[in-house]
């Protein structure tokens, strides 16, 4: 958690607002992490 998003575990528990930012935050890796996916799946089946 402190590495990847730069907050410790406690304070994530303990400050809605930056479990806000951190969860938007991996919200949007993973609907990138999806479209690179999709990228790459649409190459391999061509």
């Amino acid at each position: 958690m402190q590495q990847s998003h730069g907050i410790g575990y406690r304070e994530y528990g303990r400050k809605l607002d930056k479990r806000i930012v951190v969860e938007k935050r991996r919200q949007q890796e993973y609907e990138q992490c999806k479209h690179i996916v999709a990228e790459i799946d649409s190459q391999l089946h061509k």
